[in-house]
């Protein structure tokens, strides 16, 4: 008879280690105030969040990077990215319990933190560049990039150096955005693929006649408006004509670079596909993909609001514990979109009635 004994509840969590994390800058936690625990809490559960996000993200980057992904494997990215969306949704309302933490009460113990600051959550870095967050793309921290000031914070520390190499790591992998991108490249459109002879032409149709159509509505929408009455017709006509030049100009992909605007006019051509004929069966997990994707983002974008809120809410608009301008650099990176482009098609999708004809629907029924 065995007499082998399992772990314990304690073990299995390393309770005894994890328990013994929360004295902050002292050796002993009972030296802290009960608002400093708090708030040293409260973060790092922030950073057990970030760490379950990245291993997310990684997985459903990893089955959308596949040369061919199989139909069984959308479901499972689709999986992974409502987790993540769920764990950002319990990290929007964890701002709430940051905020039972007063401003005297926070200032009482806010200088012992100069110059850490949130700002140096290499997690959270870490998620912005997997997700598909450039240099070029992320608000300054004062005229450095944050990934680039948490590299020049590393030398000498131990958790710097760990920090600098998780970054650097990051940047050397294909992110989530990327690996979209190249997905959408390859959807069927109009039956035809990108391996296909005349695929090329059948893009362009498809883009042209749906330009077409865009147009049509545009004016439609117009006249009604000027036949009730609008009080400025030139201004409103003004403002159809620049959406109807940025509709051909995001489907023609013309702020792109020329080596990648036929890969990126494909690619929302696709993504364009997928969201005005999502009723189709074969399009059915590819939408759910994309909705899932869009998701995320606004967690995100949620999260980085409430953040922004809460920091007001508790030490105003004053510099930020690490120098950066607090709020107001809170309320630049909220306002930036690492999915630039499931945000802007929505801006120009028709109505089932105005889209173009589906040529090949029989392409995209279920196989029987």
């Amino acid at each position: 008879m065995s007499t082998a004994k399992g772990p314990s509840y304690w073990d299995y969590l390393k309770l005894d280690q994890l328990l013994f994390l929360q004295a902050g800058l002292e050796e002993d936690e009972s030296k802290i105030s009960s608002d400093e625990l708090h708030f040293i809490v409260v973060h790092q559960i922030y950073e057990l969040w970030f760490k379950l996000i990245l291993r997310e993200l990684r997985l459903a980057r990893d089955e959308l990077a596949a040369p061919k992904v199989a139909e069984i494997a959308v479901p499972h990215v689709v999986h992974h990215l409502g987790r993540v969306t769920e764990i950002l949704k319990l990290a929007v309302q964890q701002w709430a319990v940051v905020e039972t933490l007063t401003p005297q009460d926070f200032l009482a113990f806010r200088d012992k933190l100069f110059p850490a600051s949130g700002f140096q959550s290499y997690q959270m870095r870490e998620v912005e560049i997997l997700l598909g967050s450039k240099g070029p793309d992320r608000a300054r921290y004062g005229d450095v990039d944050p990934v680039e000031h948490i590299r020049q914070k590393s030398a000498g520390s131990v958790g710097g150096e760990i920090a600098k190499a998780k970054l650097d790591a990051a940047e050397a992998e294909q992110s989530l955005r990327e690996a979209l991108l190249e997905w959408l490249f390859r959807t069927p459109i109009q039956g035809s693929g990108p391996q296909d002879k005349d695929d090329e032409a059948t893009v362009n149709q498809f883009i042209d006649a749906y330009l077409v159509a865009h147009d049509k509505q545009q004016r439609s929408q117009l006249d009604a408006l000027v036949a009730n009455g609008i009080s400025d017709p030139d201004l409103l006509a003004r403002r159809f004509e620049t959406a109807s030049s940025l509709a051909h100009s995001f489907l023609h992909a013309h702020e792109e670079e020329e080596s990648e605007r036929a890969h990126h006019r494909r690619a929302r051509a696709g993504l364009l596909f997928i969201e005005s004929y999502r009723s189709l069966p074969l399009l059915s997990w590819p939408r759910l993909l994309v909705d899932a994707v869009v998701e995320v983002e606004e967690q995100f974008v949620l999260w980085r609001n409430r953040h922004a809120r809460m920091v007001e809410r508790t030490i105003g608009r004053r510099v930020g514990s690490g120098g950066s301008s607090g709020v107001d650099y809170l309320d630049r990176a909220a306002a930036h979109r690492i999915f630039p482009e499931l945000w802007a098609i929505r801006t120009i999708l028709l109505p089932v009635q105005a889209l173009p004809e589906l040529k090949n629907s029989r392409f995209y029924d279920f196989a029987q």
